[in-house]
Formats: C-alpha cells, structure tokens, sequence
C-alpha cells in the first residue's frame, strides 16, 4: 500500500484522521422522531398470576417412587436444580411458588421457557401452574450434572434415608 506524504505527516503527528462520526453525534434531524423512545429490551414484561400445580399427580408418582418432593427453597433444589437448569430459572422458579401460593402477580419471568420445558411448570389455558412440591431430577436431567455433583447426588438419594 503506497502512503502520501500528508499521511505519513498526520502518523507521524499522532493527530488520527477525521472520520465519519467526529463532531455531532445526535441524528440529523427528523430521524430521532421515527426512533422508539425506549429500546425494545426495556419493555416492561407482561404480568402473570401464576398458580399452585396440582400436586396429586405428583404426589401418587413420588410415593410409588419411595421419594418425597421437595420445597422450592430446600437445599437440595438449590444445588442439585441449579445444577441442572440454571440459577436464573431456579430464581425465577422460587419467585413463581412463592406468588403462586400468596395468590400475587409479578412479570412473566425470562426462564419460563426452560422451567416449562423441566416440567417445573406448564401452561394450560393461558394460565402458568408452576410446581411448588419439586421432584427429585430425573436421569436424563441428573446426567447433565457434573461427575463430582452426579456422585454426591446419588450418595444423599439413594443407600441413606430419603432426601426429604
């Protein structure tokens, strides 16, 4: 690439070359009225009130299964089901049973997704049931935890006195 002398001029100065964004930085005018006044990832999210999953279901499988559930704020969600989805969703799991069983709304959670696709909770009819009795993992979710985490679940849920 060949150089003019008035480039090596402004690289040997230190001074850098104008550009396109030197001085006003603001839209020419007109254009600011057609922008969104707020970004689109600051929308407020819609508000939900969700509700207690009926547990019968739960209840007969768990029984059958010798292996009680757990409550959303019990240590063995918080380590072993953080493991496994996440600790956004495990937040947002809590936050869920908690307006689930005070009868409350908050804004639609980012992690529906994921807690629906765990089977943590479920739409039906446009209304969000969401699990306040957690189960044990499942094999195909405890696979995902790590060798070390996998072992120490299998040492408290099996052998010992159930999880409770």
């Amino acid at each position: 690439m060949k150089v003019s002398a008035a480039s090596e001029a402004l690289l040997d100065s230190g001074v850098r070359p104008p550009t396109a964004l030197d001085g006003d930085l603001a839209p020419p005018s007109g254009v600011a009225d057609h922008l969104p006044s707020v970004r689109p990832t600051a929308n407020r999210r819609p508000d939900l009130r969700p509700a207690r999953w009926p547990d019968a279901a739960l209840r007969s499988a768990l029984r059958s299964a010798s292996v009680r559930g757990f409550a959303t704020n019990h240590p063995y969600v918080r380590r072993f089901w953080t493991a496994a989805i996440g600790p956004g969703a495990v937040a947002d799991l809590m936050r869920l049973a908690v307006a689930a069983q005070r009868d409350r709304s908050l804004p639609l959670p980012e992690s529906v997704g994921i807690l629906v696709r765990e089977d943590l909770a479920r739409w039906v009819d446009g209304k969000l049931f969401v699990r306040v009795v957690i189960p044990p993992l499942a094999p195909f979710q405890e696979r995902r935890l790590s060798p070390e985490l996998r072992r120490e679940h299998r040492e408290r849920t099996t052998g010992r006195a159930r999880v409770a």
